[in-house]
């Protein structure tokens, strides 16, 4: 079982059809919607203020979710994708975005509806990426717009599969 640790008087709230793998970590502030997965090694650490998850979001192996004490907070929304190593440190991710391998998005960071962040970005401070737009580069950079439902239907599609995957841990399907 995942270790979910109250913290300053506040206990992690998780939604119903949650996986949390055996070694998640989720402390204090953390409100994590329905039909989430938290993947192995991921850390959600709401110490020094909230973080907010929607519904249907994969959190894969490694992640880590944090922010800044009284300064930021950490906002994903539903459908998001967020995989394995990224760090997010104070930044709202709006619906449907994926946040690809190994990224780091830093506080004060928007990413818009169904937008895309490459493997390996590093998105600085207050960046503003609007939706349905790709993101790479080490600092992140503005590659290309993309067709909005194109990648809503791509970014929900790979929601859906984490959705499949967690289905095989639970209990009795070993």
């Amino acid at each position: 079982m995942a270790l979910i640790k109250p913290l300053r008087g506040v206990t992690p709230r998780i939604g119903k059809n949650c996986f949390l793998a055996e070694t998640a970590v989720i402390i204090g502030d953390v409100e994590i919607g329905d039909d989430c997965s938290i993947w192995y090694g991921g850390v959600l650490r709401g110490d020094v203020n909230y973080i907010r998850i929607g519904n249907r979001v994969s959190i894969q192996d490694n992640a880590v979710i944090h922010s800044t004490y009284q300064k930021t907070v950490s906002l994903i929304g539903d459908d998001v994708t967020i995989g394995h190593n990224v760090c997010i440190h104070g930044a709202e991710i709006r619906n449907g975005a994926l946040i690809g391998i190994n990224a780091t998005i830093l506080d004060g960071v928007v990413v818009g509806e169904g937008a895309i962040v490459a493997a390996n970005a590093l998105v600085l401070n207050n960046t503003i990426i609007e939706p349905g737009c790709v993101y790479g580069g080490v600092p992140a950079k503005f590659i290309k717009k993309v067709d909005a439902e194109m990648a809503k239907q791509y970014n929900q599609r790979i929601a859906r599969s984490y959705l499949m995957y967690a289905g095989w841990y639970k209990e009795g399907n070993e």
